[in-house]
């Protein structure tokens, strides 16, 4: 086979899933194989792209990805033959040094007063969520609360930002009609849900939020919640 040259590149790029003239490439680097020539027989290149720095990790979402590749490029007179093969980046994080706990109340004057703790605000990917709910009046029939983790996705700025939600999990953490004075536990596996980290204005691109999402449900299903953001990390294993 007569060729041009063969190379091998490195491409980092964030890809809007809904519009390809979107996409924002980061990272390109190429290294050259093989000069112009023929090929008459099976061959093996070695090749390395040192010291690189792959700052974003990969990220498929609703409206956009970030995706890491290595694409050879057999260059032909009358075409070109390329073979792309995609691998995963996950970049470590230091621990927070300040973690502060989460507090915050869900009232409907002189009908129901309800206090939520969660004992910290920022949590590694494979972390417990660990807090309890305080009933402290209660005059509504409640049959049910509920929490579910939100991820919450936002790509572009300003009026041309675009968010999308989406609930990862949820589950019920009580059952029935509570009194004045009781306390519900809970507690919550981050790791039985597919998370990442928090991402801020990657690339001045895009951003990705968690939301823990508490909903309390009376006999008429109304449903009564609050939303508290926390933070995610990758702690290294």
């Amino acid at each position: 086979m007569d060729h041009l040259g063969i190379r091998i590149e490195l491409i980092g790029i964030i890809e809007n899933n809904f519009d390809n003239k979107a996409n924002s490439q980061f990272l390109q680097l190429v290294r050259d194989l093989e000069p112009p020539g023929a090929l008459t027989d099976n061959m093996t290149y070695d090749f390395a792209f040192n010291r690189v720095e792959k700052m974003f990790e990969s990220y498929n979402g609703i409206i956009t990805r970030v995706r890491y590749f290595l694409n050879v490029v057999i260059n032909r007179n009358y075409n070109k033959i390329c073979k792309e093969e995609e691998f995963i980046v996950q970049n470590v994080s230091e621990e927070p040094v300040s973690n502060p706990p989460v507090e915050m109340e869900v009232g409907i004057e002189e009908h129901l007063h309800i206090e939520f703790e969660f004992m910290r605000s920022k949590y590694h990917l494979k972390d417990c969520v660990l807090g309890k709910v305080n009933f402290n009046l209660v005059r509504i029939k409640i049959k049910l609360m509920e929490l579910s983790v939100i991820r919450r996705e936002t790509v572009g700025s300003g009026t041309n930002a675009v968010t999308e939600n989406e609930v990862l999990t949820k589950f019920e953490i009580m059952d029935g009609a509570p009194v004045k004075g009781e306390v519900i536990p809970i507690r919550f596996y981050l790791a039985s849900t597919d998370l990442t980290p928090t991402y801020k204005n990657v690339n001045n691109r895009f951003s990705v939020s968690y939301i823990l999402n508490l909903v309390l449900v009376d006999e008429e299903d109304r449903r009564y919640f609050k939303q508290q953001e926390i933070e995610l990390w990758r702690k290294k294993v």
